[in-house]
């Protein structure tokens, strides 16, 4: 296993000792969300009862075959504690999301969460938020439309191309645009412009949702706190 393999399971298997018997869990996507739904299948076959809610085909499908529990997050109002991945975090837990295609329901799942606990590598970690795309998901009848108006504010927007070649589409049978941020300004005055923006169903910038972050290392694990280090 590669050195950010190993990162992403340490993280995960740390991050996963906080969910107890009872609880309804949320269960990001991506690869470093995968090595969390493996570690948290190992404690349901030790004998942990829980329910989750999966933010993706792909996470409910990998939930399931851990023999993980899944409810329609449709029938939930809030969940006890979402474990996710990151593209990128800076030292205030503001991130990046997205890659994974899975941005919108994240983001909702994220919010429904009372702790929202973020798991990776030292790689993920930044400075600056900023270094890769910002993911932000359109309503496919209204992408070129969208993408001439982030790019008026100053936005780089790059439609997401599939493996088959055409256009990437969500689960929520929505185009994804791969944005590069304006270089005046902030993030956060960029996503306030795109909420205008009619189209615009969703973005991959979590300014506040996440209250701890495991940071995996080959045979160890730093948790950071939004409220300080531990």
């Amino acid at each position: 296993m590669i050195t950010s393999d190993l990162e992403k399971r340490t993280a995960a298997q740390a991050a996963v000792q906080e969910v107890r018997d009872g609880m309804i869990v949320g269960l990001g996507t991506g690869s470093t969300a995968a090595f969390a739904i493996a570690a948290l299948g190992q404690r349901c076959r030790e004998g942990l009862a829980i329910r989750a809610v999966a933010t993706s085909q792909r996470t409910e499908a990998a939930a399931r075959a851990e023999g993980i529990s899944i409810i329609d997050f449709a029938d939930v109002a809030a969940i006890d504690l979402c474990i996710d991945g990151v593209d990128e975090i800076d030292p205030d837990l503001r991130a990046i999301k997205g890659a994974g295609g899975a941005l919108l329901r994240e983001k909702i799942v994220a919010q429904a969460a009372r702790r929202m606990v973020a798991i990776c590598g030292g790689g993920k970690q930044v400075p600056k938020l900023g270094r890769g795309p910002l993911p932000i998901e359109v309503l496919p009848f209204a992408h070129t439309f969208v993408a001439a108006r982030i790019a008026d504010l100053g936005g780089a927007p790059v439609l997401r191309i599939g493996e088959n070649g055409a256009p990437y589409r969500t689960d929520q049978d929505n185009v994804v645009l791969d944005c590069g941020l304006p270089q005046a300004g902030g993030i956060g005055a960029f996503v306030m412009e795109l909420q205008h923006v009619a189209g615009v169903l969703g973005h991959g910038y979590f300014p506040d949702e996440i209250d701890a972050l495991y940071v995996g290392q080959v045979d160890d694990v730093m948790r950071i706190e939004r409220s300080g280090t531990e």
